[in-house]
């Protein structure tokens, strides 16, 4: 069986070539450029990834560009920035596979100084237990690697296409009644100047747009 991975990308020609030669056997890369201009898509493309380009800006247009392009039945989304180990990915589709779960979040395991910033990672915890409290989500990480069923996932109504599309994910596929599981990964520093959660700045911008899918979330919407 072959997995879709779609890294979401803007501006990681640095990280990309470490991501993209370390992807597992069966795991097929499909980079969703968000407007690079590092040379991104030409890094990806001479590593044997497919790039896609994607006109409207933002994280959640970025991941949902690539899971349409996808064709797999079970994909993964993962960060472009080397945080992660793609050799860790079978850890996360394992129990979609086994169907133990239908969305199972990689449980970040900082390595390394910097790898996960104080402020990055209280923004974290802070959302993960309104998520909690909100939603009855057993979750402790909003978990940048992530695998599910591609037709299930699309299918689910999300609109967000900013910072706040990892965690309406979660939430439509809590309310959908999926199962939700974590499982422990590594996360390192990241190749590169953090456009997200690497400032305070990027992390305030992260959380207000989470807060704002919480507020919106007690009602379906349309994709």
């Amino acid at each position: 069986m072959e997995i879709d991975v779609v890294l979401p990308c803007l501006n990681e020609a640095g990280a990309l070539p470490w991501v993209l030669s370390r992807m597992p056997c069966g795991y097929r890369p499909i980079v969703a450029d968000n407007g690079s201009t590092d040379g991104s898509a030409t890094v990806a493309s001479r590593y044997g990834a497919r790039v896609v380009h994607v006109a409207q800006r933002g994280f959640g247009a970025a991941c949902h560009a690539g899971l349409r392009q996808a064709s797999s039945d079970v994909v993964c989304i993962m960060d472009a920035d080397a945080s992660f180990d793609p050799g860790d990915l079978p850890r996360v589709t394992g129990l979609v596979l086994a169907g133990e779960a239908d969305l199972v979040l990689g449980r970040r395991s900082a390595r390394g100084k910097g790898a996960w910033p104080l402020h990055a990672r209280v923004g974290n915890r802070v959302l993960a237990a309104e998520l909690r409290r909100s939603a009855g989500v057993p979750v402790t990480d909003l978990g940048p690697m992530r695998a599910a069923r591609r037709e299930a996932l699309l299918a689910l109504p999300m609109s967000d296409r900013r910072f706040g599309y990892p965690l309406e994910m979660v939430l439509r596929a809590a309310q959908a009644g999926w199962r939700i599981a974590e499982t422990d990964v590594p996360y390192y520093p990241r190749t590169g100047k953090s456009k997200v959660t690497g400032t305070l700045g990027g992390t305030v911008r992260t959380v207000r747009d989470m807060r704002r899918v919480l507020a919106s979330a007690a009602s379906p919407v349309s994709s």
